[in-house]
């Protein structure tokens, strides 16, 4: 099976009719409207606790974006990165929370010694992605909440083809909307440190399914 069947697969037939698989697009021309992408508000919001500490800690690596893109064209070689990236740091990294790392509620950083929590994961899988050549504007942190009402992070890319969720928690890569979470916030596409609401006014969340 082709790379675009397995992504076609993976996305699910319901926005096929919405979204091409055939060709990258500029993004120029992709509806940011569709379902397919999470709608954030045009203000800033508050910045999590953790997100502003690894900004004091790493200053350099929360500036503004000096050129940044509003999608990456999913092609085939994107397309095996994000799976590859995915699939290597969850293996990688032992689940463990930061009261136990680090005696503290939040601790925003890459994983250590083979060891972290959701936001590390997101950390370590974004940091990949840019060594990869991904744009940094493309690579967002959520925060999310669980369907037990605890919170949680990942990876949200933004690309041609919809916004794509890489998560610890699951070893498939999926539409946001089609994911088990509330979303509530993420960060901006202009820096880092800048974090705007996400407007999720679904009714329905997607349960999670059996192999989670």
């Amino acid at each position: 099976m082709s790379t675009a069947s397995n992504i076609a697969k993976i996305l699910g037939a319901a926005l096929l009719a919405a979204i091409a698989f055939a060709a990258p697009v500029k993004a120029q021309s992709v509806d940011f409207t569709n379902a397919a992408f999470v709608q954030v508000s045009i203000n800033p919001t508050s910045i999590p606790v953790g997100a502003a500490d690894f900004c004091h800690r790493r200053g350099a690596e929360c500036a503004p974006y000096k050129n940044p893109i509003a999608a990456e064209n999913l092609t085939d070689m994107r397309w095996s990165q994000l799976v590859q990236v995915n699939a290597a740091v969850n293996a990688a990294v032992t689940p463990v929370s930061d009261k136990e790392l680090y005696g503290v509620e939040e601790f925003w950083t890459y994983p250590t010694s083979g060891y972290g929590d959701c936001e590390d994961f997101a950390l370590e899988k974004r940091r990949q992605l840019i060594d990869l050549g991904w744009a940094p504007s493309t690579l967002m942190i959520a925060v999310v909440r669980q369907a037990n009402g605890e919170g949680h992070a990942v990876l949200m890319v933004r690309t041609d083809r919809g916004d794509l969720v890489l998560d610890n928690q699951a070893g498939d890569i999926r539409l946001w909307n089609e994911t088990p979470y509330r979303y509530l916030k993420r960060q901006s596409q202009l820096s880092f440190a800048q974090w705007v609401d996400i407007s999720d006014d679904r009714t329905t969340i997607v349960t999670a399914s059996a192999g989670r």
